[in-house]
């Protein structure tokens, strides 16, 4: 397993579209109602470029080698009545099961705690998605419950709703 302090995140920049494109696999996007056209995917890549201020994505990079092997953010999203930041990540297959997305939503859960604009960052994986709820309990998330999504729009879908008390005195 990879160790915490092996993995970077970087901003998200426009040479960052590759990368999107080779997570949109249909191995990666099985839990979130499969790949995305090539036009959705470019939208995307524009949105996560222009967060301004309601989140930020960035690349996961792994080190000491500096290869893009993912993608991890936070977005504002309104849930349950208040606002809090979501999560979402993704490691290339190649590099899965070995602690990166663990190590690197570490570093997204400092981030968003150091915004100090939140209480609670939330990550909705599918009940489905065995390794992105165990990435959830590694890196400290409380479990919630589960609860209904529809997430693409027109897709329902059954998640755990994991979340992390960014006003905690001990970070996770």
């Amino acid at each position: 397993m990879e160790q915490p302090g092996q993995v970077r995140v970087e901003p998200w920049s426009e040479g960052d579209l590759d990368l999107l494109r080779r997570i949109n696999a249909p191995e990666m996007m099985a839990h979130l109602g499969g790949p995305e056209t090539d036009e959705q995917v470019v939208a995307r890549h524009k949105r996560y470029v222009d967060l301004d201020g309601t989140g930020m994505m960035y690349r996961v990079v792994l080190l000491p080698e500096k290869i893009p092997v993912g993608s991890i953010g936070y977005w504002e999203k309104h849930w349950q009545d208040q606002l809090v930041w979501e999560a979402g990540w993704h490691v290339l297959p190649g590099y899965q099961g070995r602690g990166i997305a663990v190590a690197a939503t570490h570093e997204v859960a400092a981030a968003a705690r150091a915004e100090k604009r939140h209480r609670y960052l939330h990550a909705f994986p599918s009940v489905a998605n065995a390794p992105s709820n165990a990435v959830c309990r590694k890196a400290g998330f409380e479990f919630v419950g589960e609860c209904d999504f529809e997430y693409p729009p027109g897709h329902p879908m059954r998640c755990n709703d994991w979340r992390i008390d960014l006003q905690a005195s001990s970070a996770a």
